[in-house]
Order: C-alpha cells, then structure tokens, then sequence
C-alpha cells in the first residue's frame, strides 16, 4: 500500500499546487439579465465549462435572483428571473439586481458584479421601452453588453442594426447562435458569436479577473494554449537563466519541484476537469509518477540521450540550458495535450487515459529530439481537430449564405 501512495505522491503535489493556484484567482462575476425563454441557460452551458446552468449550485438570493456557482469554477453568475411577468414583478426585479449590485460593490473585488450581459431573442424584433430604461440604468452601474441569441437570417441582422443605432449606453451588441441550429437532416448552422463575447468581455473586466474568466470560458481553446505558452516560458526563463547553477545527473531530482510547479500552473490556466487518474496518464508518460526520485532517474536514464548535444551521463551534468530544454519540452507537450483535452471536453467527449499516455509520450519525445532548435513561437493549436474549434469567420458566412438560399428556396416552392 505504501508504494501505491507513492506512486501518486508527484500526481497528488500537482492537484495540490492546481487548488492553491485556483483560490489565488479573482473570480469573475457576471449578471445574466433576460427574459425566461430567450437562451440564457444555453448561452451560459456554452460559453462557460461545466455546463453551469445544469451542474451549478443555485442559491436565491432574491426573490427573482439566484446566485450560480461550483467548486473549482473561478466564476459566479448572477441569474435573474420574471422580467417577462407584470410591470410591478418587473419593477421588483430591477430594485432587487440594483440592490445586489451596490451590496457587492461594498465587499470588494472579489464580490463585485464585473459585466452583465443582457440576453434578448433575435427572433422577436422587439425590444420594450421597459427593457431599454433598464439596460441603460444597469449600464450607469455595471458594463452591459446586449446579446442577441439565436441570431438568424436578415431579420435579426436589421434586428442588431435597430438597436446599435440607438446609441445605447452599453460596450456593444453582439449576435449569437449558442449551439448549433439544425435546419434540415442534410443542413445546420454552425454556433458563431462566442468567440467575439469572449474578447469584449476581457477587455471589459478588471485585469484581477481575466486568469479566472479565462479558465472558466470553453469557448477559446486557443486562448487558453497561448495564456500557459507565454507564462511557462517566462517561468522557465527565470528558473533556468543567469544564475542557475549547473547540477549533476544524480541529483536531477530537484528539478522535479520546479516541474511540478509548472504543470499545476498551467492545470490551472486551462480550468479542465482532470481528476488523479488523468494526471496519473500524463505524468507517467515522461515516467514521472514514482515522485522526485523516480522522476530524476528518468531523467538521467532516458531523456537526456534524447538532447541533442546535451551530453554523456556518467560524470556529466546539467547545464541550465540543459533543463530549460527538458521543462520546455515537457510544458509545451503537455500544454498541446491538455489542448486536445479541453476541445474534447467542451463537446462531451472524455479521451481514453491510456491514449491520453500515449500521446503525452509522442509529443514530449518529438520536443525533446528538437533540442534548442524547439520553436517557441510555435502555435500549440495545430493539433486540435477542427471540429472542436468554432468556425472562423469565412466559413460562417458560407454556411449563413447557404442557409439564405435554402429558406429562400423553400419559401419559392410554397409560394407556388
């Protein structure tokens, strides 16, 4: 049994590390403001992991006001209810989000309500005189942006221009389609917006709280990569830069903390669901799961052969350049696998551990045979399946038109 425990001592360290770098995060905190039906619950499953609006904990703190939040999620949404009830209900519901707003503001950074995003039907076409001296008394409050959800065709377009042209007091208007729309058996339309959400509410939140909306959002897998690219390489700058001391291959093991250190930070970045199990995946395929010492052996043992130039092991040692090459290669493999991970993840899909082994293998190996000639400017993305990426702009467009002539198509046979 005790070699069992020993065996997850590193994998138990990084999960550790994971937790005190996720409570060092401002969480982010969004209000979520809408009438029931217009797609808030699909926006936030989308947008946020952990399909929140389903697995979250929803506590009221208002009659028509409940606070979402769960555990290892650095995010609290603010869900409002009833706005499309009476004008009295209505009212209630404005004195309640306004009295929230203020009592968060007092308890600090932590607690105050960063952005609020106003959710309304495309379809509709409408908005009420109501809705609009809500939106602009929010906005004396909170940044608002206006999302316009299950924004097909022309009318939701004209829709976007209508309200864009009010001069609202708000950050912008975005239109959206939160998942994708199945039109036909043969046709859908892919989910677009998301992307463009994210990028204006991280320029629209505090800088204290963008680590946490980054690891929360499942949108930007992308984003997320090139976040723990930048921070590893500038950790293992510092840790292995002027002033690291040359260390000999039999105590290779006390670069192991520093590792450690690294893959928890970089855990933390993405925001993934990983459980022990996983870790254990990961960490073994560079044959770490045995805790520093075992660790070091491999080092001495297997990796460092595979550096070009790095030298013979027997009374040799490791040079600073040395072990920025094998942390790098071991941060930037585990980053693309992570990657991979997070992409599944978003659509349902849970990788098999032991391919996850397999492919953590692959790819540190082939870093490691780089050298110093390993790119550090590389996009760790290439290896995500297209699939699990949102569409870029050209193709949505393709598949709108597409859908244009369809309805149009259709609309022509009926009129006949």
């Amino acid at each position: 049994m005790k070699n069992l425990d020993k065996n997850f001592n590193m994998v138990q360290d990084i999960l550790n590390k994971t937790e005190e770098e996720l409570k060092k995060m401002t969480p982010v905190n969004v209000m979520v403001v809408g009438k029931t039906g217009v797609g808030k619950s699909t926006l936030i499953n989308n947008v946020f992991r952990e399909n929140l609006a389903l697995t979250g904990i929803g506590r009221p703190i208002t009659k028509h006001l409940r606070r979402i939040s769960k555990e290892g999620v650095p995010l609290v949404l603010y869900d409002t209810r009833g706005l499309e009830l009476s004008l009295e209900v209505q009212n209630e519901i404005k004195n309640e989000i306004f009295e929230t707003i203020n009592e968060n503001k007092k308890l600090g950074i932590k607690e105050e309500i960063h952005l609020a995003y106003y959710c309304i039907n495309a379809n509709s076409s409408r908005i009420e005189p109501t809705e609009l001296e809500l939106i602009s008394e929010l906005s004396e409050k909170i940044p608002v942006v206006i999302i316009l959800t299950q924004s097909i065709g022309e009318p939701a377009k004209l829709f976007k221009e209508y309200i864009e042209a009010l001069n609202l007091p708000i950050y912008g208007v975005i239109s959206i389609m939160a998942e994708e729309f199945k039109v036909t058996e043969e046709f859908s339309v892919p989910a677009f917006g998301l992307k463009e959400l994210i990028e204006m509410s991280l320029e629209i939140i505090p800088e204290e709280a963008k680590k946490a909306f980054n690891n929360a959002q499942q949108v930007d897998i992308a984003r997320k990569a090139n976040a723990a690219r930048t921070w590893a390489l500038r950790y293992i700058a510092t840790s292995f830069g002027v002033g690291f001391l040359p260390i000999p291959f039999s105590d290779a093991s006390v670069l192991v903390p520093m590792q450690v250190t690294l893959l928890a930070h970089i855990t933390a970045i993405f925001g993934i669901s990983m459980d022990k199990s996983t870790i254990a995946s990961l960490v073994a395929a560079i044959g770490g799961t045995g805790g520093a010492t075992f660790a070091g052996r491999y080092i001495v043992s297997n990796v460092i052969k595979m550096i070009p130039g790095a030298g013979t092991v027997v009374g040799g040692v490791i040079s600073g350049s040395t072990a920025a090459i094998i942390t790098t290669a071991l941060s930037m493999s585990y980053i693309e696998v992570l990657a991979i991970i997070a992409a599944g993840e978003k659509d349902g899909k849970y990788p098999d551990l032991k391919n996850i082994e397999v492919l953590m293998k692959r790819k540190f190996q082939a870093r490691l045979k780089k050298g110093s000639k390993i790119n550090k400017n590389l996009d760790l993305t290439t290896d995500l399946s297209k699939e699990n990426l949102e569409l870029d702009d050209s193709k949505k467009e393709h598949f709108l038109s597409k859908f244009k002539r369809l309805t149009k198509r259709k609309k022509s046979k009926n009129d006949s």
